[in-house]
């Protein structure tokens, strides 16, 4: 079978990061002895630049094929030219896969990007070829909390049209598996959570747990600086917990602002972008991870919970819903509120009564069910599945008209 994955943000093998979801389903499905194209955008949406190779570059290594797509530049996640640069990279997209030569049996292509999904939606559909949507994140719904609800009446329509003329509907959260149906999407419906090569302690039952003897306590956060993510009530916590440390890895437009609120305390460092070795080194040295996520962001299940799982890293987490209950059903963590010192500085001292070992052990537990082998390979024996229906394939479009 050839098959055809898209998504323009993930990390590339050629880059020398860790492998990302994406990347990881291209090697899964090249491993059941799948022809395999990735297609990404020469633009690196993690560094805001564009990518080291040359744009239209080619490269075959890890058991597939990787395409890059010209797409213009955006210097900000939420801004008007990164709308246009997703269109651009849809424009592109069509237009190269139109001139390929191979001929997909079947397309996986991300959402978001709506613009891109929406493009190879259409192109699957005049073809026959089986469409799957792997939902990353809920669009147009996430951007309720900047714009008016009535101006993303026309992004709701186009998400409408990607669900409902899909033959398979995957996602990293339940959540966004009932996004999808209450927009009418009907068809097989496959839970993936975000997939990461676990390091070989994740194997062992109980990782050492770390000594407390010298009486701090540290908090480890590793991700975005941005506007979904409750960084601020984190270190008004840390300033009132004097044995309470926190490490942050990462960057995002409020990087300088929570520098600035965090100048005169020592036990807050940031620690920028850094490489999966050097990350992973910081993980092994924190007591627990930091998810200081707000509900209306409207993630489901972050990648981050993934890699502090894989560390043994117990959790203080303000995501209520799908991560909660995960937290909740291994042992791996508190939830508390977010925006609120107090309730952060109560889960602390929370998670810091309880049976260290414990907490540790019930991370790993749950770091198992985000296994790259087994969520990708269980990915791709369903995605056949998909691919073989033939009924699915003569699904009636919907309407343009009753959207």
């Amino acid at each position: 079978m050839n098959v055809w994955i898209a998504n323009p943000f993930d990390n590339l093998p050629p880059e020398g990061a860790r492998p990302q979801r994406y990347w990881l389903m291209a090697r899964a499905f090249a491993r059941a002895g799948h022809r395999v194209t990735l297609w990404s955008s020469d633009f690196s949406h993690a560094r805001k630049a564009p990518r080291a190779l040359a744009p239209g570059a080619r490269w075959e290594g890890d058991g597939f094929r990787l395409v890059l797509v010209p797409t213009p530049p955006y210097p900000r996640n939420v801004c008007l030219r990164r709308i246009r640069s997703h269109r651009a990279f849809a424009r592109n997209l069509r237009t190269l896969a139109e001139l390929d030569p191979q001929r997909p049996d079947l397309v996986v292509a991300s959402l978001p990007p709506l613009a891109s999904a929406s493009a190879l939606a259409d192109f699957c559909r005049a073809r026959g070829i089986a469409f799957v949507v792997d939902v990353m994140d809920a669009w147009p719904e996430n951007f309720e909390r900047v714009v008016p609800r009535w101006l993303l009446a026309p992004l709701r329509a186009k998400a409408r049209r990607i669900y409902r003329s899909a033959q398979g509907v995957s996602a990293v959260a339940a959540r966004y598996i009932e996004l999808a149906q209450s927009y009418g999407a009907q068809a097989p419906a496959h839970l993936a959570y975000h997939g990461i090569e676990l390091p070989a302690n994740a194997s062992r039952q109980v990782r050492p747990v770390l000594t407390k003897n010298e009486g701090v306590f540290r908090l480890a956060y590793a991700g975005t600086m941005g506007a979904s993510y409750d960084l601020e009530t984190a270190i008004d916590a840390v300033r009132e917990m004097p044995d309470v440390e926190l490490d942050l890895a990462g960057s995002g437009p409020k990087e300088a602002a929570l520098r600035a609120r965090a100048e005169g305390c020592a036990r807050i460092r940031f620690h920028g972008y850094l490489g999966e070795g050097e990350l992973r080194a910081l993980l092994a040295q924190a007591d627990a991870g930091l998810v200081p996520m707000f509900d209306d962001s409207c993630v489901g299940v972050p990648y981050k919970l993934a890699d502090y799982a894989a560390e043994g890293l117990p959790v203080v987490n303000t995501l209520h819903g799908e991560t909660e209950r995960l937290l909740a059903e291994h042992g791996a963590g508190v939830t508390c509120a977010a925006g609120d010192v107090r309730a952060l500085c109560a889960a602390v001292a929370d998670l810091r009564a309880r049976d260290a070992a414990a907490l540790r052990a019930g991370a790993l537990s749950l770091a198992r069910r985000f296994d790259a082998e087994t969520v990708y390979s269980g990915y791709v024996a369903w995605a056949q599945e998909i691919a073989r229906n033939e009924k699915n394939l003569i699904l009636p479009l919907p309407n343009r008209g009753a959207l």
